[in-house]
């Protein structure tokens, strides 16, 4: 049964912020005051290689349970990546190759490293393919013989594909057991998962008290919407901000927020705090905060706390020039483009060599590419577009000054 978070979390003040429910807290508090290291299981599959905030949530809340002594145990599953959690899909996910799988895991290890502490004593990387991919068939239809149709077809997204007349296969119906029989392999005490796998994470609970371990807590933490203030935050949206993100990016996306998720941001994805954010609060009602003034201090924040201090004071700086005085950065770089590259299109790939054609061409059909900062350029392919030593903005972030020289 879940209970509200309470003042179990005293001694975490990143959880007391971002937890919303603990399964259960009589568990935790007994788990707590045993004076034993706790093993916090981390599971991800590795769908892609990418991180965004809302992941680090749990990130920082495991790193202050590190502080304290106890051990994350990060699990990467490289057998159930295979598979795929039907979390949140409306269809089933594509079979990823194994290859694909170990290089992407790779990336997440480095990512997951930016935050957590890495130190052996506190942080331990494992695979479930170490025990599913050795397990024999009939020890396998005996943990499927512990969990009845009625339980699994429980799941919301089973419910909601049934409502909709769409179809449920039989491996993603036992995706669940896999991740929850994941607890049971790890030993796991506590682990700090989104509300999306709660259910995956409760059959952990199930399978431990089955094999007579001590069952782990599931600790739930806030999900928020992405930054268009729809969807949570995902890659194939768009609306996230990412652990990769260089700090010019961080803080622009922190800046583009709507307004009525300023506070919630501050208090889920940043340390500021809440008797801080609550004057911001102030500074307009009781309800709304200011927006520009909430916006800076959440950009800002951010930035310090994936980039240092110095980069948050250098991006603070950098906006207020570009944004409030309307002015040309000082940094941009110079771009020197060969001489017969004379369409728009050309221009810009010298410009940002890392995008494709395509993403090129949208960028500027779509308005996205100006001359000085003023002039939409929507053709890309205009000739002489941009004139000797004229500054292109693309998006709202990235600029660079144009030279032409004669082709080799």
């Amino acid at each position: 049964m879940s209970e509200p978070t309470s003042n179990v979390f005293t001694d975490f003040p990143t959880l007391s912020r971002t937890a919303e429910h603990v399964f259960s807290v009589d568990d935790l508090r007994t788990k707590l005051a045993s004076g034993k290291r706790l093993r916090i299981k981390y599971g991800v599959d590795v769908t892609a290689p990418f991180m965004h905030i809302g992941h680090a949530v749990n990130l920082w809340a495991m790193r202050e349970m590190q502080q304290a002594g106890h051990k994350v145990v990060f699990l990467i599953g490289d057998f159930t990546t295979r598979i795929g959690d039907p979390t949140g899909k409306s269809a089933t996910r594509p079979v990823i190759p194994l290859k694909q799988i170990e290089r992407d895991a790779e990336a997440f290890v480095r990512q997951v490293s930016r935050l957590l502490i890495t130190d052996p004593e506190v942080f331990e990387v494992r695979r479930n393919s170490e025990w599913w991919d050795k397990r024999p068939l009939p020890e396998f239809l005996g943990l499927l013989a512990q969990v009845t149709h009625a339980k699994l077809i429980q799941r919301d997204m089973f419910q909601q594909r049934i409502k909709r007349g769409d179809e449920i296969y039989i491996h993603e119906m036992l995706y669940p057991l896999l991740q929850g029989y994941d607890s049971e392999a790890l030993d796991s005490d506590i682990t700090i998962v989104g509300s999306d796998q709660l259910f995956n994470e409760l059959m952990g609970r199930f399978y431990q008290e089955r094999f007579g371990s001590d069952p782990q807590v599931v600790i739930t933490t806030k999900i928020t919407p992405g930054i268009d203030g729809r969807e949570k935050q995902s890659k194939s949206l768009g609306n996230y901000i990412a652990l990769d993100d260089t700090p010019r990016d961080m803080y622009g996306k922190a800046m583009s927020l709507p307004d009525h998720l300023v506070r919630q941001f501050l208090e889920v994805y940043t340390l500021v705090s809440l008797d801080e954010i609550v004057e911001l609060d102030r500074a307009t009602t009781a309800d709304e905060m200011n927006p520009m003034v909430g916006k800076k201090v959440l950009a800002r924040a951010l930035v310090k706390r994936y980039h240092g201090p110095e980069a948050a004071t250098e991006e603070q700086e950098w906006f207020e020039q570009v944004f409030s005085r309307r002015s040309v950065p000082d940094d941009i770089p110079t771009v020197a483009v060969p001489a017969d590259a004379l369409r728009l299109l050309d221009v810009l790939r010298a410009c940002m060599p890392e995008k494709s054609l395509s993403e090129l061409r949208r960028l500027i059909e779509h308005g996205g590419v100006k001359l000085d900062g003023k002039t939409k350029l929507t053709d890309p392919a205009q000739q002489d577009a941009v004139p000797e030593g004229a500054v292109v903005r693309v998006g709202k972030r990235r600029w660079f000054r144009v030279t032409f020289h004669a082709s080799a």
